[in-house]
């Protein structure tokens, strides 16, 4: 492979559909992925097998916390380019096990800007959050804005990422963009998100039952109806409305 471009998350929604597209256009790539069992890895294994019928495709299965696994890798290919996508996803899962954001989140970033700095990498691209946000209740949304009150372990780990960036591109002239992704879907999207929950309660005759509150300012509200079959009003932001 000539001049490869890593894909870290190449088994998750946003990380297979942007490798396809590279891979499209006749770059080199090479996909990262654990293949963790968050939600179903059959998921993430059929989206591999998407990937594996292009020829100029290399799929390696790591973790990015695994500190010299990665540093061989970059040693190995010295990419050009990165598009950083692996990370342990979800706000509410973070209450759970916050230890599995701190490894992917924090640890795994790390590992992937050693990585780009001694393989002389040109450009990294990497997945910042939404959920940086927190309590910043000014909508719609702006670059500017102050990110320093997160509400969750989730958005503080995507908080630390930009930070951990920044001081790379001043020490190291890295140059680096971060993506605030909001929530988004489509084709080949992860299980776990609303749409597919809901869909699926009331294809099964199922109540939708449970309260949802808004996690932080710009996210979909959604008042939850008593029955399934109902999903009732919702409201939107302008800025929830940006899908990624």
């Amino acid at each position: 492979m000539k001049e490869p471009i890593l894909v870290t998350g190449a088994a998750g929604f946003i990380g297979m559909h942007v490798a396809r597209r590279l891979l499209a256009d006749g770059h080199d790539v090479v996909g990262v992925d654990n293949l963790n069992a968050y939600y179903d890895p059959r998921l993430k294994q059929a989206r591999i097998a998407q990937l594996e019928t292009f020829s100029n495709f290399k799929f390696a299965k790591m973790d990015i916390g695994d500190r010299q696994p990665m540093a061989e890798l970059f040693a190995a290919h010295r990419f050009p380019a990165v598009v950083h996508l692996a990370a342990q996803a979800g706000v509410r899962h973070s209450l759970i096990d916050p230890y599995a954001y701190a490894d992917a989140n924090l640890t795994g970033f790390l590992n992937v800007l050693e990585g780009c700095r001694h393989a002389g990498c040109r450009h990294l691209v990497y997945a910042s959050s939404s959920s940086v946000y927190g309590a910043n209740s000014r909508v719609p949304f702006r670059t500017s804005d102050n990110v320093d009150h997160p509400l969750s372990l989730y958005g503080a780990t995507k908080k630390a990422n930009e930070l951990m960036a920044h001081a790379y591109a001043h020490l190291f002239a890295l140059p680096a963009t971060g993506l605030r992704f909001f929530t988004v879907y489509g084709p080949w999207g992860r299980p776990d998100m609303a749409m597919w929950l809901f869909t699926e309660a009331i294809l099964q005759g199922r109540p939708i039952v449970g309260r949802l509150r808004q996690i932080r300012p710009g996210r979909i509200r959604l008042p939850i109806p008593r029955r399934a079959g109902h999903l009732g009003k919702s409201t939107m932001s302008e800025t929830a409305s940006r899908s990624r």
